[in-house]
């Protein structure tokens, strides 16, 4: 308990899923969260379950595609609780449906993943590090994907958007380390958000989990506790790297489940 206290933390994507779960983790914590989502009732919904524990949380509707509601959302924050130390960058996504493979990809949502994905990191960032300095210091949290690691046979552009953000990542961390600012991101694998559970067939999610190291998929909260330890002086001197958080997903070779199942 009190790891963040007397911090102001912003999260957007905080309506539900993995935002959710940070949110309510860190306000744990002794954070005062700010809850961003495009969805307003969605981030009511979320900072209600804040203060029904006994935290504090600002819900704000915010749409990352606009550049002045980004600027809006760090002024409000900070009109609010004075100070700002912890951003989460943590919205984006792209559309599977016409995330495709390299010619059957959409262009259009290419054209979008890169604003939702980039630019709202860069541009979150950008109106966030001033307070930051203001502050004495801060740490921005920007969600990856594994997708950002390997290769795949369809989401081209989200690949492509997560690699961006890895490297965001590491130029943030570089140009306002000695301001005390860190930087970091996490590369979640497999999670199981309401999302995924609701527009995948249980097959699809029994395929995913034998695809991880570990005997389970990960849940919202695993990714938010990471991302509270970020936020954290715990993680004081961790800055520009990527945090995968994947189950193993990734680390291993893609015939150790068949193999495994040789064992005797």
């Amino acid at each position: 308990m009190n790891r963040l206290q007397d911090k102001v933390a912003v999260i957007t994507g905080a309506g539900s899923g993995i935002g959710r779960a940070a949110a309510e983790l860190m306000s744990r914590e002794g954070a005062r969260v700010v809850v961003a989502d495009h969805d307003t009732q969605a981030a009511r919904e979320t900072s209600d379950l804040i203060t029904a524990a006994g935290g504090q949380a600002l819900p704000l509707g915010v749409n990352v595609l606009e550049e002045d509601s980004i600027a809006d959302m760090i002024t409000a924050t900070v009109d609010a609780y004075g100070a700002l130390h912890v951003l989460c960058n943590h919205v984006g996504g792209t559309d599977p449906r016409t995330d495709l493979d390299l010619l059957r990809m959409n262009m259009a949502e290419f054209d979008r993943a890169v604003d939702l994905n980039v630019r709202s990191t860069l541009l979150g960032s950008r109106y966030a590090v001033p307070h930051m300095i203001r502050a004495g210091g801060g740490s921005i949290i920007n969600t990856a994907s594994v997708a950002a690691l390997v290769g795949d046979v369809l989401q081209t552009s989200y690949g492509a958007v997560k690699a961006a953000v890895v490297s965001i990542t590491k130029s943030v961390a570089t140009q306002y380390g000695p301001r005390n600012i860190r930087c970091n991101a996490i590369a979640p694998g497999a999670v199981m958000t309401p999302a995924l559970e609701d527009n995948l067939p249980q097959e699809v999610v029994d395929s995913l989990r034998s695809g991880n190291a570990l005997p389970y998929l990960g849940s919202p909260e695993d990714i938010g506790h990471t991302m509270v330890f970020l936020a954290s002086d715990e993680s004081r001197y961790l800055t520009g790297q990527l945090l995968v958080v994947d189950g193993g997903m990734t680390m291993q070779s893609c015939a150790a489940p068949g193999r495994r199942a040789m064992l005797p």
